[in-house]
């Protein structure tokens, strides 16, 4: 079994794009994260869906969940609304971490490692440079499972 196998086309988002763009997109495909590209459509960046919620997270309930506790529904969902003027950009990491890149070749081993040292629930995958999809965790764990 090679990333060949377990590739799926995957929805990519650009540095300036609107964060609360990339939050739909992860709730509504269901997703673990997004794909970010630079603007000739190369990987520079995994966002998991984790990094959107911190934005949209008050810091003080971060730190204190009891705080989060005592916040009402109804104020809670105006958090994610806080995004609307904010960028994938603000998401990422100021240091870049390593990227997930694999080529589709890869092995399952290769992708389940990769994934592991990145922490990353994806892997983009790139042949001859270019995009062409990306193995997600559930992929490869439904086919390991499976097997």
């Amino acid at each position: 079994m090679r990333a060949r196998d377990l590739l799926a086309d995957f929805p990519v988002v650009g540095l300036d794009s609107p964060v609360i763009e990339a939050a739909r997109l992860l709730a509504d495909q269901d997703l673990p994260g997004l794909i970010v590209i630079d603007d000739d459509g190369s990987p520079l960046a995994i966002l998991p869906g984790t990094e959107v919620l911190r934005l949209a997270v008050p810091a003080y309930c971060q730190d204190d969940p009891a705080l989060a506790r005592v916040v009402d529904e109804a104020h809670a969902d105006g958090f994610l609304r806080g995004l609307s003027d904010r960028t994938v950009r603000e998401c990422l990491p100021p240091r870049p971490r390593e990227l997930p890149v694999a080529d589709p070749d890869a092995t399952v081993l290769e992708l389940a490692a990769l994934m592991a040292r990145t922490h990353s629930p994806l892997v983009a995958v790139l042949a001859e440079g270019r995009l062409v999809g990306a193995v997600t965790l559930q992929a490869l764990l439904d086919r390991v499972l499976a097997a």
